[in-house]
């Protein structure tokens, strides 16, 4: 039996949501309570192994101890991140412990000494061996057995990996995949047996047959609230329930069915057994063929060391024969045993791919960081899921290999033999001539969190920007001389929230610049990196900084990045200087990466990703039926509240005609502002914290009382439609209002959370009592503050206008929206007038605008309470405040696993894009370890237009442009020219929004145009000067075959300056 804890042990234990915030998004709590009841022992602290100890020592598990005897040598330097040229010689775990307890107070680290057998091994629920002998494998995999402690055996050597993993004979997973169970609103069941149930049309079910789903909310036929059943699926949108619901109640709106997530138990077999009978194999989809060969390179490997007693020397031809030679013995003993049993096997089957043997006895010395840190997010994931019961381990192994990566024809001995650096292990894969001209490259860094702290300690470990070779380059016309280098901004500072991910942090570093810190922090891993540090946002505003000489230096471009919209411009900035970009991010267990070639690949904004699911206007006003649609209405509540009215107020108290300004530029919406500031700064205006909780009072009983009431009244419950159906039908669920009761914590939760932060925008003291938040305390002290409160009396109206479609409120009025008053129109200038008049003269002091931070636990309080009460109003499934914070706060979800995996495997890129590879040898990556999943494709080639130019087909993509290197070529120059080269006479020429020349133009202005030079016809028909540092003008054509007539679409014009 694996030794996890019962779901009771755990559901107790206290978590820090702060530091595992969006680490707990990804696992869940109680997947991290059972984390944090796991003692972990890591075995082999080398590249692999203190990847896999940072990653799950981030991620929060109860204890790690580290064993290893092994001293540090020059081709650890090459990986393990801890290690320095002076720690050659000392224990890899007792150097390393130290580092490794600062990333996580809660977590402490330990080492193990002396012989490991000796110690009690049974005090560890996870055993995890790393470049261990087999002799040692086999034992600990026997008492792992006897002990009920899960084992993973991991291994990387040289240019291949592989992980093995034996939860016990019976293991159970809790969730398998992580996804969210489907969840969809019911519109119709119908009578009889089978009952069938039809969702509403705008989402499907996402329901297989033999799902378990429990049905809930439902109206009319309420016998079946409550129950679990299996359902068989009939389309997308229907499914069967084996129910006769002949004599049930007619069903007559509304109800959930929601997927039920149930446990799995499964097995896996003895290590000693899975040598022989690996079964199936985890590896990439796409290089399944290669993964028999590997499972028998790495026993030969094992057993070339049994015999010679040392490893396979890099790039030897005499070591890569004998070990061919084991290798097949391998073979030949697993068929013939198989053979004696009669029992036809994979084995028998497979087809063995003899260059893996050689070239994994050629390249199996030595472990780079990038698959180290590759690796290291495998591993510290099964980890995790051996410790939480999270997530579908591997059964039972894993294989991966870079074969991609190296040269096409296997190095020479010499080229390859190491040289006592710490670029050993690279030497050995790659030679020098690769090794050594990663130290010449000048990378810029787009964005240093998670994953740019795993890419800069990638970077300092491979030797990338460590040259001190200088080069010689012209940069505005003069020769300047420049040096391998490491470019990172990031306008971001450090919250306590990144630190369960961003492992270069520490909670010394909280409010510190994260590009900055980050570069000094790989300074000690490496100390001849060489690292700059911004705070400029890349964007076009900044396109003077990060100008034409800075893009024009660089070699490669990273981005790790958390929005598309910032993608996209650094793509176009690659695109248009030609710099190969190397894109990677993560989704939780998920994980991408993308290599973006000049020339060779189709650029990153090539294919876009669907646009972010938007709720129609109507849906968020009147009609909710998920919580999602709630918080969204409590954002733009506290929006309005917090954020834009105080703006508004602010502007008016500066004086001056800024304000009328300001409304003039609103059209119909001046007099909901007005209406706003008059009640913010007139009557409205608290002087006490008491005035405070009586204006959120009041707000409860707008919101969630008078609003409902006035909806009700326009939209009776038994109202029907023009068609004859019921108007509360389908996705429009009926309201009912909420009547204040000061014993009800969501109330009081709701009036104590506004009252404070109201409080804060009129820089008015809070008392104690209040800040406290104690149950009762707060409570009693409102209560006195609201006893003489009256709250008045409210009347639905009649002819109050309530959009019913997405059309409707989109043209909504916003003075006939529902919530009390009469219809009627009103003269808006008129009303605007007699507010602005009745204002009071502007003065200081000004108001605090509030801007949302999802971290903050204060505004949350506030989100999350307005939320649940609208929620309540529907019958909608509240959110806690953990739910709502991801929600509203649109978190991303990211484990340290995850971020590590993307980062080896977008490293590993570059080392192909360096040697030219072709594109069917570069690979995008998408892992899943949730599942787990891996899988890589070759990029999609540019696509390309065709054209016929001069009579012969003409191709281009868009990494091509038409170059014009003169800059004093004369618009009639380019005419010509693009006649003689193309075949073209030119129709239009443009720079941005403005026409420079068009043939139908009048002929005393082209005239005038022909012998301008383009610089000066730019100049003159924008009326702006070039900025001196500008390189380049981008100027569009529309040109005609200079026979046919027929237009000729072509790229891009360039203009070279300087």
């Amino acid at each position: 039996m694996s030794k996890t804890e019962p779901m009771e042990v755990v559901e107790n234990l206290s978590i820090d949501e702060g530091l595992y915030s969006r680490q707990l998004y990804v696992m869940g709590h109680e997947a991290q309570r059972r984390m944090a009841k796991s003692n972990i022992l890591i075995i082999g602290l080398n590249g692999l192994g203190v990847e896999v100890a940072k990653n799950i020592i981030l991620a929060g598990v109860k204890s790690v101890a580290l064993h290893d005897n092994k001293p540090v040598s020059f081709e650890d330097l090459s990986a393990q991140f801890y290690l320095t040229q002076n720690d050659i010689g000392s224990s890899r775990a007792i150097v390393s412990a130290p580092k490794l307890s600062e990333l996580n107070p809660y977590v402490p680290v330990s080492v193990v000494s002396g012989d490991l057998l000796s110690h009690d091994l049974s005090q560890y629920n996870v055993i995890v061996l790393i470049d261990t002998s087999m002799d040692l494998q086999l034992q600990v995999a026997q008492l792992c057995r006897h002990h009920g402690s899960s084992l993973i055996i991991a291994d990387v050597l040289g240019a291949f990996g592989r992980v093995f993993c034996d939860f016990g004979e019976s293991f159970t997973v809790y969730d398998i995949d992580g996804e969210i169970a489907p969840s969809s609103m019911i519109t119709q069941i119908t009578k009889g047996y089978p009952a069938v149930i039809t969702v509403l049309e705008e989402n499907r079910h996402s329901l297989s047959t033999g799902d378990t789903v429990s049905l809930s909310d439902i109206e009319g036929m309420t016998e079946l609230n409550g129950l679990e059943v299996e359902v068989t699926v009939k389309d997308p949108f229907m499914f069967e329930i084996p129910i006769d619901t002949t004599g049930y109640t007619s069903y007559l709106r509304g109800g959930y069915v929601k997927a039920i997530k149930k446990p799995v138990s499964i097995s896996f077999s003895p290590f000693s057994l899975s040598l022989s009978h690996p079964g199936e194999i985890v590896c990439d989809a796409m290089k399944c063929d290669r993964a028999p060969s590997l499972h028998v390179a790495f026993r030969a490997y094992y057993m070339f060391v049994e015999r010679e007693k040392r490893c396979p020397i890099a790039g030897r031809v005499s070591d890569s024969e004998i070990f061919t030679a084991i290798a097949h013995e391998i073979v030949k003993t697993e068929r013939e045993r198989e053979r004696e049993s009669e029992k036809e096997t994979k084995v028998e089957s497979v087809i063995y791919n003899e260059d893996i043997f050689s070239r994994f006895s050629l390249s199996c010395r030595g472990i780079i960081a990038p698959i180290a840190a590759y690796m290291g997010g495998v591993v510290g994931q099964e980890v995790l899921k051996a410790a939480s019961g999270k997530f579908m381990p591997i059964r039972q192994w894993f294989y991966y290999d870079i074969l991609d990566a190296l040269s096409t024809t296997p190095l020479t001995e010499e080229e390859v033999a190491p040289i006592n650096s710490r670029y050993d292990s690279y030497i050995m894969l790659f030679g020098k001539q690769l090794t050594f001209s990663l130290q010449d490259l000048r990378v810029f860094l787009v964005g240093a969190g998670a994953i740019g702290c795993e890419l800069l300690k990638n970077f300092a470990l491979m030797g990338v920007g460590c040259g001190e070779r200088e080069r010689e380059r012209e940069r505005n016309g003069k020769r300047e001389r420049e040096r391998g280098a490491i470019y990172v901004t990031d306008m971001d500072r450090i919250e306590k929230s990144n630190l369960s991910r961003q492992f270069l942090f520490r909670s010394k570093h909280i409010n510190h610049l994260k590009s900055e810190t980050a570069g000094n922090a790989v300074k000690e891993m490496n100390p001849d990196i060489h690292t700059v540090a911004y705070d400029t946002k890349l964007a076009p505003e900044s396109e003077s900084f990060f100008n034409d000489d800075f893009f024009e230096s660089l070699n490669v471009v990273f981005t790790a990045l958390d929005n598309i919209e910032a993608r996209l411009y650094v793509d176009q900035r690659c695109l248009f200087y030609h710099i190969p970009l190397l894109e990677s991010g993560t989704l939780g267990a998920k994980g991408h990466t993308q290599v973006v070639v000049p020339g060779i690949t189709e650029h990153y904004g090539a294919t876009r990703d669907p646009p972010e699911k938007s709720f129609p206007v109507c849906t968020l006003k009147h009609f909710p039926n998920q919580i999602e649609h709630t918080l969204q209405w409590a954002r733009e509540w506290f929006e309005e509240i917090f954020i834009q009215t105080p703006e508004d107020c602010n502007k008016y108290l500066q004086g001056g005609n800024a304000f009328e300004v300001s409304l003039a530029s609103q059209q119909n919406m001046k007099l909901d502002t007005l209406t706003r500031v008059s009640e913010a700064l007139g009557e409205g205006k608290p002087k006490h914290f008491k005035d405070c909780v009586v204006w959120a009072r009041l707000r409860f009983e707008e919101l969630f009382f008078s609003r409902i009431q006035q909806l009700l009244h326009s939209f009776p419950l038994d109202r029907l439609t023009a068609t004859g159906t019921r108007f509360w039908s389908g996705a429009k669920k009926p309201p009912h209002p909420l009547s204040f009761s000061s014993t009800d914590p969501l109330h009081t939760e709701f009036i104590l959370s506004v009252a404070i932060l109201r409080a804060y925008v009129y820089n008015i003291p809070v008392p104690e009592v209040f800040i406290e938040r104690s149950e009762t305390s707060g409570v009693e002290a409102a209560e006195k503050y609201l006893s003489e409160l009256i709250v008045p009396v409210f009347s639905p109206s009649d002819g109050v206008r309530i959009p019913t479609t997405e059309e409707e409120a989109k043209n909504e009025n916003p003075r006939e929206r529902g919530g009390g008053g009469g219809g009627g129109m009103v003269d808006v200038d008129a009303e605007c007038k007699k507010i602005l008049q009745s204002l009071p003269p502007p003065s200081l002091p000004f108001l605090h605008t509030i801007e949302f931070d999802k971290d903050n636990d204060n505004q949350m309080r506030v989100v999350t309470a307005c939320s649940n009460l609208r929620a309540r109003n529907y019958n909608i499934e509240e959110a806690d405040l953990y739910k709502s914070r991801g929600i509203a706060g649109k978190i991303t979800p990211a484990i340290a696993t995850t971020t590590a995996l993307v980062s080896g495997a977008v490293c590993l890129e570059l080392l192909k894009v360096l040697q030219k590879k072709e594109r069917e040898k570069l690979q995008n990556s998408f892992v899943n370890l949730a599942l787990p999943l891996f899988t890589g494709m070759e990029p999609e080639p540019p696509s390309y237009h065709t054209v016929t130019v001069k009579g012969e087909p003409y191709k281009w993509s868009q990494w091509d442009r038409i170059d014009i290197s003169n800059p004093n070529i004369t618009l009639k120059e380019l005419i010509t020219l693009l006649d003689e080269e193309y075949g073209v006479s030119l129709s239009m020429l443009s720079s941005g929004v403005s026409i420079l020349y068009s043939d139908f133009m009048n002929k005393k202005k082209i005239q005038e145009r022909m012998g301008m030079n383009l610089k000066d016809l730019v100049v003159t028909v924008n009326k702006k000067e070039v900025p001196p540092e500008q390189k380049y003008i981008i100027l569009e054509l529309v040109a005609n075959d200079s026979n046919t007539l027929d237009e000729v679409e072509l790229p891009y014009l360039r203009l070279r300056l300087q």
